[in-house]
């Protein structure tokens, strides 16, 4: 208790001397200690941050194995196991380089390549910001495999993580960016708002999973002859509430995080990001109700990631009532997206282009019309051009990566497989032993 006293009354005096304006060698020592302090603090708080966002990855695993059926449910584990161990090696070497790298063209990053920006006696700081983005990249990759859940190669997820961590979200994340460390992106440059990464890292997740969607099909009997569908109800819901329940929490990380810097900003960014969840919630919920005649319990859950994923772009520039707004749109639109993409018969388990890549243009869009400064068609045009940069950038790619994988190692299992399920034909497991009795009683 002592130590933290003396450590307070130093900061203090260190303080007020350096407000006072003091020039004395005594007061300049002071005020280079205040800086260090706050040196210090911007590290802690951004790897505090980055902890929550690595949390993320458990509460995607929750909702992808709640969402879906029981025979999946360590395919799913492994895949979010995989996404993170795979992603952070392959950002390691190639992602965050071509992200945050030297650009002399505004395109991607020539320089920084296995951390070689890195040196024992050099700045750490490209560790802890590393270790930021690398879990905002994982989390990129993560989101296409709820949209590909229970017919997917596990072989065949490992080189889309691969793409998608060491490719398709870099060269973006550099256009939006890049200027963040050493890069400089042409979409930046023109004003592009996008403070956390709605159409960043959500909208890329999202695309990518529309494009894998599209290439793996429809799981079997999700569609009947007659062009109806057939519900999938997943296996656990409470698994799926406790998985948003944690992205919810690992969000004040993912928002307040992108500061990078322990000030008082972040406060404003906390209330704005847990208003807009709250109200996609309330409004997917009253949505689900006057559609289906009851509050259903998974579009209302997608409706908080929903207005999470929104608020994203926006949540350091617009104001908490503009954030209710936002959330409240995302809240509606989810679950008409959902009801949109099974109309066209586009199978996504969880909601996750629904979710993540409809949301994500939205709250992009949003950042700039409720952007406290003011807007203009100038902005709002700026916010477009993003939107579209991404999705004609990801989508394309993303669609090639997948029909790649496709003719040669196989993006699908077979039918058999599918119908006894992932767990034991991909992994030789079964994640309810003692009470699963027949996995092709749940096809």
């Amino acid at each position: 208790m002592k130590v933290w006293i003396h450590i307070i009354a130093l900061i203090a005096i260190t303080a007020v001397n350096a407000w006072a304006g003091d020039d004395t060698p005594t007061a300049l020592s002071n005020k280079e200690a205040i800086i260090l302090v706050q040196d210090h603090a911007n590290y802690l708080w951004t790897l505090i941050a980055a902890a929550l966002v690595f949390f993320m990855q458990a509460g995607f695993a929750m909702v992808e194995a709640g969402f879906t059926r029981a025979k999946n449910a360590i395919n799913i584990l492994m895949k979010n196991l995989m996404d993170f161990s795979m992603g952070s090696i392959v950002y390691w070497a190639i992602g965050f380089g071509l992200m945050f790298g030297a650009s002399g063209t505004g395109w991607f990053g020539t320089s920084g390549f296995f951390l070689s920006d890195f040196t024992p006696d050099g700045d750490p700081w490209v560790l802890a910001f590393w270790m930021f983005q690398v879990v905002f990249a994982a989390t990129a990759a993560t989101i296409v495999s709820g949209a590909m859940a229970e017919r997917t190669k596990f072989t065949g997820y490992m080189l889309y993580s691969i793409g998608v961590c060491g490719l398709i979200y870099p060269i973006f994340g550099s256009w939006a960016w890049g200027s963040l460390f050493n890069g400089s992106g042409w979409l930046e440059g023109l004003g592009f708002i996008d403070f956390a990464g709605s159409t960043v890292v959500h909208s890329v997740g999202g695309w990518a999973a529309l494009a894998g969607a599209i290439v793996l099909g429809p799981r079997i009997g999700k569609y009947l002859p007659d062009g109806s569908m057939r519900p999938i109800p997943g296996h656990n819901m409470p698994l799926g509430a406790l998985g948003v329940f944690i992205l919810w929490l690992g969000w004040f990380g993912f928002n307040p995080g992108s500061t990078t810097t322990a000030d008082k900003s972040i406060a404003m960014i906390f209330v704005n990001t847990n208003l807009a969840a709250a109200a996609g919630a309330i409004l997917a919920m009253v949505t689900s109700w006057f559609k289906f005649g009851k509050p259903e319990v998974s579009m209302s859950l997608n409706g908080a990631l929903a207005g999470l994923v929104a608020i994203t772009a926006g949540c350091a520039n617009v104001s908490p009532a503009s954030a209710v707004i936002i959330g409240c749109v995302a809240g509606v639109l989810v679950v008409f997206s959902v009801m949109f993409l099974d109309k066209i018969k586009v199978d996504d388990p969880v909601g996750a282009v629904s979710v993540h890549g409809v949301n994500g243009a939205w709250g992009t869009l949003a950042a700039g019309i409720f952007n406290i400064g003011g807007t203009t068609a100038g902005i709002i045009g700026v916010q477009l051009l993003g939107i579209a940069a991404c999705f004609l950038w990801t989508f394309p790619v993303a669609l090639v990566m997948f029909k790649l994988i496709d003719k040669t190692i196989g993006l699908r299992v077979s039918p058999e497989e599918e119908a006894e399920g992932l767990d034991f034909s991909e992994h030789g497991g079964n994640a309810y032993p003692d009470f699963e009795v027949s996995s092709y009683a749940q096809s």
